[in-house]
């Protein structure tokens, strides 16, 4: 029976899905070069080899979410992590309907 490895896995994404993770990974390249930090040294401080900070750079999925995490902590952006889904409206809406119609029964 062969095995397949986690490597030898691609992830796949909707082009939407691409397009953000590639925008977010800019994002962070931006963040370090306006912090004048070269890329060795944000994956010396993040614990992260030097080519796993490109492939975040460039938005690659199938990178750990800790090491992206790793790297806004040294780029003091780990907050900005905490906003994903604070204000959700479309998740209010609808926990608010179920709350409604739990009621009716």
């Amino acid at each position: 029976m062969k095995y397949q490895t986690l490597r030898s896995k691609k992830t796949i994404l909707l082009p939407s899905a691409e397009k953000i993770l590639s925008t977010f990974g800019e994002n962070i390249r931006l963040a370090r070069r306006r912090r004048r930090l070269s890329l060795q040294q944000v994956a010396e401080r993040a614990d992260i080899a030097r080519s796993t900070l490109g492939l975040i750079e460039k938005g690659t999925p199938g990178v750990a979410m800790s090491a992206y995490l790793q790297v806004l902590f040294v780029l003091g952006l780990e907050k900005d992590l905490l906003r994903v889904a604070a204000d959700d409206p479309l998740g209010h809406k609808l926990q608010d309907a179920g709350l409604l119609s739990e009621g009716r029964k």
